[in-house]
This record gives C-alpha cells, structure tokens and sequence, in this order.
C-alpha cells in the first residue's frame, strides 16, 4: 500500500476523502472538530510537496438530495483559517463548474466539494458516480477511516479509476494501531467495552476473548450479563433474546482463562433523565421501576484497579449514560484511570471511536492517551477481522 509519507505529490491534483463528519450547532458552527484536526498532517503534506487539494466527505444523513444544515459550505471558513489559504468551494460534487475549479487549481491551493450524500449513488457505491467524482484528481487519497467499511463510490468504488492510490496519514495510524493491539499486544491485556447492546459488539468480544487477560464490561449490555446470571433489572435496557448470548460468553471467558469483570454495583434512576432520583444497588437487584444509567463506585473502584495493572488497554463504550452529567461519573472515571495509566505506567491505551472518544476529547484528555480512534464502526469490524472495502481499494 502506498503511503503520503513515501508519495511525492509535486504537481500533482490529489483527490482526498476526508471524515470531515463533524458535529455542528443551530449557527452551524463545528462543536468537535477532531476530524479535521487529524487530517491537517495529510493535506499539509501534499500541499508541502508541490500539489493541490481537492476534499470529499460526506456530512450527516441527508435523505432527499440537498439540505442547509449539511452543507459542507459551513466548514469553509474554519478549512481555511486552519490551513491558511482561502478555500474554494464549489456547490455540487460532479458538475462541470466542479471540474472547472479543480482543473485550474495551481500547486498550494484547495477545494471542497459539496457533501457527497447529496447524491443517493454515493452510499450506493454507483461506478458512474465514482467515475464522475475521479475527473477531479489524479491521485486518490484515501483518509476516511471513519468510513472505510462501507463500500461507496468514494471510498472504494473510486479506486478502479486511478493508477496512483495512497493511504492517508490517519488511515495508515488507524491500522497501524489497531494491528499493534491484535498482534504486539504487552501484557496484561485489558479490554473495556462498554455501549448498550451485545447484539453490536458480539464479534469484537468474542474475538478479543482470544487475546486479552482482562475484559471489562460496562454500560447497557451489562443488565443483559445481569439477566443471564438470574438478576433483576428493573426497567434498564436490555436485550432479552440475547441472554443465551450472554451465558455462553461468560462460558467462553471462563474456557479460554479471561477474567471477565462486571460491575458490582450501578446507579439507577427512576426516570430516564439527568435530574431523576437516583440510587446506588448492587448488581442485578435494580428494583422495579427504576433503570440503571451508570456504573456505580465498587464497580469503579474495581475497573481501575485492573486499568492500573494494563500494560495494553483498548477501549470502546461507555460505563454509563455520559450524556447526562449526574451519569457521566463511571465513564470519566474510567478515562482518568486510562490516562494514568498510560502516562505513569507506560501503558499503550487505544481508544476505540465513537462515544468513547467523544468522552476522552471532552475531558481534554485526547492528547493524554496513546491513540484516539476517528472510526468507532470501522475499527470494531476491522478488529472483527473483516475486509474494509475502503482499506482493500487502496491494496488492489
């Protein structure tokens, strides 16, 4: 695979796919802009070498054609305060003018092309699409981890058209870092997965079953574990048809000598909102009426002990509904055990996208673990051992 590190991009147009995904508000101003952040090593480097830029992401989930709010035309002035150049816009992806503006770029310079989904045929992975969209570059660029396993026009399918296929700067990060966790791994090995359904993390569980020593399970597939082990859950999320599920794992940890460590104890709420009454139970005795939202301090107390052993940590999901500040107490406190135990124990700590990287980067703390994911989704099917269609066109 060719990598923009051994690439020389000298008048050359490269054609970049970019996570550029970012959370904005009412104003459309960006909330989070860890996704561009991570990409500046990448552009920077082609725009060093002598090329020009041409930038494709996607933004939201617009279901019929063009809408305000996922414009891409809103991130066109923080594009170019960061990278310091006024970034051209153009407001359709495959037009003529979007040609046009991408044949008369000059070495230095940078164009962002209206939001991909604006077109159905993206997501589809449509070949006349990608056809389009590959008249304006002739080096592909390949940074969207984040989307690496789906197979559309612009993060696979696009491949096909171009002779000269380079992984990004994140993408070669994304992988190098994920296989250091699967296969040079320095024990112990823990693993924390956390979110509210086994049914979501059931491969990556019983795949990690095979290469931790320690797997710690939090957030709302916990209450499943609790029904399987013959407990009471009150009205916490669950799921019921999973609870065989549940048993055989625990079943599995035990055969292959993984300590499988559940909360002793949660936080419950009688009504699902930040300023609801609130009590701490031990595990599987959640009365009726009452839901569990967070882990509770044994099981805190517990989690860091082990994260303060690790050597290696990969974590994916939150302990709790961190959403709300009152159940936000498990999750923080498992991100300030990571990073200690990264900082003062030398551990490698990778954390696995999505909420758990919005938790780690609200505490200010993505600067202080080893490696912050940008693809929740991708990086647990490439854990999975599966093909992404994303990586895979930059291999063919």
């Amino acid at each position: 695979m060719q990598t923009v590190a051994n690439f020389n991009f000298a008048g050359k147009k490269a054609l970049v796919r970019v996570d550029f995904n970012v959370p904005l508000n009412d104003r459309f101003e960006i909330t989070d802009d860890t996704r561009i952040k991570a990409t500046i090593p990448t552009i920077q480097k082609i725009l060093k070498d002598g090329g020009s830029v041409v930038l494709m992401s996607h933004l939201g989930r617009p279901k019929d054609g063009p809408v305000e709010k996922y414009s891409l035309k809103h991130l066109v002035t923080p594009l170019s305060l960061v990278f310091g150049v006024k970034v051209k816009f153009t407001s359709d992806c495959i037009s003529d003018e979007a040609v046009e503006l991408a044949n008369g770029l000059q070495a230095g310079e940078i164009l962002l092309i209206e939001n991909l989904r604006f077109y159905k045929e993206e997501e589809k992975g449509d070949v006349d699409f990608a056809q389009k969209l590959a008249r304006l570059g002739n080096v592909w660029v390949n940074d969207a981890f984040g989307t690496a396993h789906r197979a559309h026009a612009s993060t696979a399918v696009i491949g096909q058209f171009f002779t000269d296929k380079v992984s990004g700067y994140v993408m070669q990060a994304e992988l190098d870092n994920a296989q250091k966790i699967l296969e040079y791994a320095e024990r112990p090995f823990t693993a924390i997965m956390g979110g509210s359904k086994i049914s979501d993390k059931i491969l990556i569980i019983e795949r990690l079953l095979d290469k931790v020593d320690n797997l710690i399970i939090g957030g709302g597939m916990t209450y499943t574990f609790s029904l399987a082990e013959g407990g009471k859950i009150g009205k916490s999320i669950s799921e019921p048809d999973k609870v065989e599920l549940a048993k055989e794992l625990i079943e599995k940890a035990k055969a292959k000598g993984v300590n499988l460590i559940m909360p002793l104890d949660n936080v419950c709420a009688d009504d699902f909102n930040n300023n609801a009454n609130r009590q701490t139970v031990e595990r599987g005795c959640i009365p009726d009426g009452w839901e569990g939202l967070d882990i509770g301090p044994k099981s805190v107390a517990l989690f860091q002990e082990t994260i303060a052993k690790s050597k290696t940590i990969l974590w994916n999901g939150p302990m709790g509904v961190f959403e709300f500040s009152n159940f936000a107490i498990g999750t923080n406190a498992i991100a300030d055990a990571v990073v200690k135990a990264t900082e003062e124990n030398g551990a490698f700590s990778l954390i696995g996208g999505g909420d758990s990287a919005s938790a780690v980067n609200n505490a200010g703390y993505g600067d202080r673990v080893s490696y912050v994911s940008t693809g929740g989704g991708a990086l647990l099917e490439y854990m999975e051992g599966k093909t992404l269609p994303g990586v895979a066109a930059l291999e063919a």
